[in-house]
């Protein structure tokens, strides 16, 4: 018998990206976050897309927790389940750029493989990596959920940044010191790196 993927033939469609494109005045691509918890990812990224939105530009924005209601439903936190839950994530971001749409994704993504994974599927060109940079001693402060403290206690494991580890990416394309940068300040300097890369047509 045949394998099913052997059954499975590509169709091209008639409206390609750029036609997608023309019609937004934008480049498709993903804004990819990356931080710790607590260090500021959905601030940011919630105030990214309405500023983007003010401006006229299309955005989805794809949240970490949220995904784990639907698209991720079921996956857990081990090195394997992250693994699949970034690879999810980046099929569906590659498919709102073929849309021709600007894509928020906050995921803390701890380790260099899982942004790396991202990025081959998404593609390099269309991928954005933004390192949201903020203390431990911060991000534990901001914790209103009580998930750090619960880690620290030993009631939860493999926790990021507790006893689960989180690769600081290095050489992402926008570096935001949060220490000294307050969440407006990198909004704008997100939108810099934009209107550089020719995201706006």
């Amino acid at each position: 018998m045949k394998k099913i993927d052997s059954c499975i033939a590509w169709h091209e469609h008639k409206i390609k990206r750029r036609d997608r494109e023309k019609l937004k005045n934008q480049r498709g691509c993903v804004l990819w976050l990356t931080g710790l918890s607590g260090c500021g990812k959905s601030t940011i990224a919630n105030m990214l897309e309405e500023t983007l939105n003010k401006k006229g530009s299309h955005t989805y924005l794809l949240d970490g927790d949220n995904i784990r209601h639907g698209l991720s439903r079921g996956l857990g936190f081990s090195d394997e389940d992250r693994m699949e839950n970034i690879k999810r994530v980046a099929e569906a971001a590659k498919l709102f750029v073929d849309a021709g749409i600007i894509v928020i994704a906050s995921f803390i993504s701890p380790l260099r493989k899982h942004r790396q994974a991202a990025k081959e599927i998404i593609g390099a060109d269309d991928f954005v990596e933004i390192f949201i940079d903020s203390p431990f001693c911060e991000c534990v402060k901001r914790d209103v959920k009580g998930w750090y403290k619960k880690a620290l206690n030993g009631e939860i494991e493999n926790y990021t940044g507790v006893d689960s580890p989180y690769e600081k990416p290095e050489n992402p394309d926008v570096h935001l010191n949060m220490e000294e940068t307050a969440a407006e300040e990198a909004v704008k300097m997100i939108i810099t790196v934009l209107n550089n890369l020719w995201i706006f047509l």
